[in-house]
């Protein structure tokens, strides 16, 4: 078992929440290319892990604004949707069809706030799916294994 991580032992895991978490990318500013993108520069860790009182998944998100830009071209090649193409709601995403569209008008702020605003909302999307990460290994059982497993190797 030492030659595999907690993060190689959950990867059915992984894509069963992935599942289920598509209506909440499909709700979100993101496309499923973008979010696609933003999962990968993100790194899943457990913080505590060692406690299982305050041990907690937590999405480290340090690498995703290196990549920002990219999710402005992928937009840019859909013709500017983004996620708003299959839902109207979800936290912020109303406001993309917005936000498009005041900026190709040239109003609004600029694009240093939009990176920012992006940052924001891919770091909170990303911590929404490591907390329902870990409340599926919950639900599953496996939670103290992983969590046991992530201690060994801190």
């Amino acid at each position: 078992m030492s030659d595999s991580s907690w993060t190689d032992r959950i990867v059915g895991d992984r894509m069963t929440v992935d599942q289920q978490f598509a209506s909440q990318i499909d709700g979100s500013e993101f496309s499923n290319q973008q979010w696609s993108l933003i999962m990968t520069a993100t790194e899943f860790e457990i913080e505590n892990p060692g406690d299982p009182e305050r041990a907690r998944i937590v999405a480290n998100t340090e690498q995703v604004d290196q990549i920002i830009p990219e999710l402005d071209n992928i937009q840019a090649g859909m013709g500017g949707m983004g996620g708003a193409q299959g839902g109207s709601g979800g936290s912020g995403g109303s406001g993309s069809v917005v936000d498009s569209i005041k900026g190709a008008l040239g109003l609004g702020g600029g694009s240093g706030d939009s990176h920012a605003e992006q940052l924001e909302a891919a770091e909170r999307l990303t911590q929404r799916y490591a907390d329902e990460l870990q409340s599926h290994l919950e639900s599953e059982g496996k939670w103290d294994a992983v969590r046991e497993m992530a201690a060994d190797e801190a």
